[in-house]
């Protein structure tokens, strides 16, 4: 599996893999990109194997020849442990990768569908080769997953038809822990990335009397910044620590304006907070009737949403109720399960998911 230190990959990598090892499986992961913490590597080894090369990830690659190298390395890192199957955790991963094993591409974000709706233009010149990459990748690709319907009507949108796709939701480990709340908003993201839209909660922040906690790191690995000078800037923090502030906030907002999935609505769900979300394809398809929405370009929709919310303890009670059962569909059980399904089917095995309790 290959994975990055980066962004949300990691999370669903080690998400993922904790319910492969419920059912027996192992995992060799291979990452790319930047090296992760000690501790990124202390929890990758403590669910597989951890090999890292020297490559870089497609959105970080100033074009297709710095990451030309990567398929053949992987490929390599398939032979030396003898695995069965390839899961890609970016498509262009799988771009005329020379294997007679099974290749799952699992498209998480990609910079096409990230300009759409962000800019809402094509990709710029320089970076249509990443276009033609992950479309060679989708082609070569046995199946392909996408964490939701939206996304994938994205990636069909921007690519044209993918045979193959499937959709799998995301899932967390992060459990049902409902814990004392303090009267404060939360938000988690890479704010360096603005699809994040950190800067419309910044400013929502100015325009009302709620402490506004924002956790994730503001400079980006290729030079993007983002300045917060209303919100309570806390930086990167652990993600045990993250969590740890989301359990303590009464309301949770992802002002995001591109989210394939979104992990933090689901955490925030899980932790008992009440949810803030921007109003996209998204957010509507996976939490409708479980949170408020707000027009993610509007500073003052967000605001007045988040008082009201803070106002009315019945509403925050109720919408708290709602996103812990819908949080419910998403378990590590059922991500697995179907993944492994797509496994089997591919390779012409038969799974049986062990039984488990719904998380």
């Amino acid at each position: 599996m290959t994975l990055d230190a980066v962004g949300g990959v990691w999370r669903y990598a080690m998400d993922l893999a904790a319910g492969f090892r419920y059912q027996g499986m192992e995992i060799v992961f291979a990452g790319l990109g930047p090296a992760p913490s000690a501790t990124q590597t202390a929890e990758a080894k403590a669910l597989g194997q951890l090999v890292w090369l020297d490559a870089p990830l497609d959105w970080m690659a100033a074009s297709s020849a710095e990451i030309s190298a990567a398929p053949a390395e992987i490929s390599r890192i398939a032979r030396d442990y003898r695995v069965d199957l390839l899961h890609l955790n970016l498509p262009s991963h799988a771009a005329g990768i020379d294997t007679p094993l099974p290749v799952v591409a699992v498209s998480h974000s990609c910079v096409v569908t990230w300009f759409a709706a962000v800019r809402g233009t094509p990709v710029p010149p320089d970076w249509v080769w990443q276009r033609e990459a992950n479309r060679e990748g989708f082609d070569r690709a046995d199946a392909v997953l996408s964490p939701s319907l939206s996304h994938a009507d994205a990636l069909q949108a921007a690519y044209g038809p993918l045979s193959g796709l499937k959709v799998v939701h995301n899932a967390s480990r992060v459990g049902s822990d409902p814990r004392p709340k303090k009267i404060f908003v939360f938000a988690a993201g890479r704010w360096w990335d603005e699809g994040k839209n950190g800067a419309v909660l910044d400013r929502a922040a100015a325009a009302m009397p709620l402490p506004v906690v924002m956790a994730g790191s503001c400079a980006g690995p290729n030079g993007q910044r983002l300045q917060l000078n209303d919100a309570d800037d806390r930086g990167p923090l652990s993600y045990p620590k993250t969590i740890a502030l989301m359990q303590r906030a009464q309301i949770v907002v992802s002002p995001s304006v591109y989210e394939p999935f979104g992990l933090t609505a689901l955490e925030a769900a899980r932790c008992g907070a009440a949810l803030v979300l921007s109003d996209i394809p998204t957010y509507r398809e996976l939490w409708d009737g479980c949170a408020l929405f707000f027009d993610p370009h509007d500073p003052q929709s967000l605001a007045a949403v988040c008082m009201r919310l803070s106002e009315d303890e019945q509403l925050r009670g109720e919408l708290v109720v709602r996103s812990l059962e819908r949080s419910r569909a998403f378990s590590l059980e059922r991500q697995a399960a179907a993944v492994l399904e797509t496994y089997a089917q591919l390779l012409n095995d038969k799974f049986t998911p062990v039984a488990a309790e719904q998380s």
